[in-house]
């Protein structure tokens, strides 16, 4: 089910701009009944015309279970990090997926995977 939903995410999603925001880092740890995520990007934002502007949490079958939309450019500080708090992710997951978004190139086509440690 996986590798069908990451081929249908890869033919259905725009191409991606070569400094597409990457992922550098994802640490998942419980809070309370949901989950705290926090993603470390790396993008080269120029400023706002030009600038990594979210992230999300997927499940193995694509379904949304956290946005994080970063609201400006991060010129200077890079990589940076941000969280995500109480992120519901039902039991029994092993496995969410981070994505990243650029404010011009949109959805990148890379997946980061994450191993839930429960």
């Amino acid at each position: 089910m996986t590798r069908t939903f990451l081929l249908l995410l890869a033919l259905g999603t725009a191409p991606a701009l070569a400094d597409a925001p990457e992922v550098k880092q994802v640490r998942a740890e419980r809070s309370g009944m949901g989950w705290r995520i926090n993603v470390t990007v790396q993008h080269p934002d120029v400023g706002w015309d030009h600038f990594a502007d979210g992230w999300e949490v997927l499940d193995a079958a694509g379904h949304r279970l956290g946005y994080r939309e970063l609201m400006h450019p991060h010129v200077a500080e890079q990589p940076f990090t941000r969280s995500l708090f109480d992120i519901m992710i039902p039991d029994g997951t092993r496995e969410v997926f981070v994505r990243t978004r650029c404010s011009v190139g949109g959805w990148s086509k890379t997946l980061t995977r994450v191993e839930l440690r429960r």
